[in-house]
């Protein structure tokens, strides 16, 4: 029997959106609302979060709002490949988290015809850029920067301040550990 090959008019396109922004401004909730929607348009749907992220739930991905979508926690950005195929559309929460192969893997997923949704910090406690998150923004078709309010003085928040005294880059927290922040609020 002859199987007609895909022409590049009827492909499924890839594309890679990332939903970027500090703590508390609304990255996951806009991860799962667009997961949701794609859900609702039967679309095949997969899920990931890195397994280090336990806050709310070892599984789920959970926003500060407790909206919640289920999830695979995984170790490895590789491990997406393995699990995602005849997906559709791949999403990735707290993306920072990830190693540094997420940007390629995200790229052969695309390439695959793949809708990759991607949210994460693009800054780090320190003001510095986070993880793979820089690389993601540069390889990324649409890229969606949220902004929470600045707790000090009501203008727009740009920056996660840490308000404990642990350096670790690395700590997973909420309300009792980060505040957002305007740029002039964050520096003073």
């Amino acid at each position: 029997m002859f199987i007609e090959p895909l022409s590049s008019s009827n492909q499924r396109k890839g594309w890679i959106e990332v939903v970027c922004g500090s703590m508390f401004s609304g990255k996951t909730e806009e991860l799962i609302r667009r997961l949701k929607r794609a859900k609702i348009a039967n679309r095949q749907v997969e899920i990931f979060k890195p397994a280090v992220d336990v806050r709310y739930d070892e599984v789920d991905v959970v926003s500060h709002d407790s909206n919640s979508i289920r999830s695979t926690p995984i170790t490895h950005s590789e491990n997406i490949l393995l699990m995602s195929e005849g997906i559709e559309v791949v999403g990735i929460d707290e993306a920072q988290f990830m190693d540094m192969e997420l940007p390629h893997v995200c790229e052969k997923l695309a390439k695959r015809g793949v809708r990759v949704i991607i949210a994460g910090l693009d800054m780090d406690f320190e003001g510095k850029p986070f993880g793979p998150i820089p690389s993601l923004l540069a390889i990324a078709d649409y890229i969606t920067k949220v902004h929470a309010i600045c707790v000090q003085c009501g203008d727009i928040a740009h920056f996660s301040y840490r308000t404990t005294a642990d350096k670790n880059r690395i700590l997973l927290g909420e309300k009792d550990s980060y505040e957002p922040r305007c740029r002039s609020c964050f520096y003073k």
